[in-house]
């Protein structure tokens, strides 16, 4: 692991960020009701993953583009970041119901949790970062387990 400036991470983090801002003032209808409902532990480990993931992305130069056998989970991480656009897209023109925002695409459930949190640990691997890939763990077990928890209370 080396420590510097990751250009790739920045550009994962814009990727991440960019449909988070705008979903803010387009949240789905009755989200405030799912919200308050939210399992603390999980939202905690959600808050230390996010934290986490978002500096390690950035602080270690490992994950900038290089020639390696290990450069196919940089093709695989940014496929799925390419996807997590694709699902954004479909949520933001639908009736963005609680429904369009948990649901799958390609069969990945709860896409918008999962895609993301599979792009950062696959950038991990490709980075070969133990620390990302463990703080991609926590993230997962807390983001994909609350949009989990919503998407069972909306049945």
């Amino acid at each position: 692991m080396h420590f510097g400036f990751s250009y790739v991470g920045l550009v994962f983090l814009i990727m991440l960020f960019v449909p988070n801002i705008i979903w803010s003032k387009n949240q789905p209808k009755d989200y405030e009701k799912y919200a308050p409902k939210e399992n603390r532990i999980l939202l905690t480990l959600e808050r230390i993953g996010e934290a986490l993931v978002s500096t390690l992305c950035l602080i270690f130069s490992d994950f900038n583009i290089r020639i390696s056998g290990w450069s196919a989970f940089l093709v695989m991480a940014f496929a799925i970041m390419i996807l997590y656009e694709i699902y954004w897209i479909r949520y933001f023109t639908s009736e963005k119901t609680m429904a369009d925002m948990y649901s799958s695409i390609l069969g990945i459930p709860v896409a918008g949790a999962t895609l993301p949190v599979l792009a950062f640990f696959l950038l991990g691997v490709y980075g070969k970062n133990i620390p990302m890939m463990i703080a991609t763990v926590i993230l997962g077990i807390g983001h994909i387990g609350i949009h989990l928890q919503h998407k069972n209370q909306i049945k």
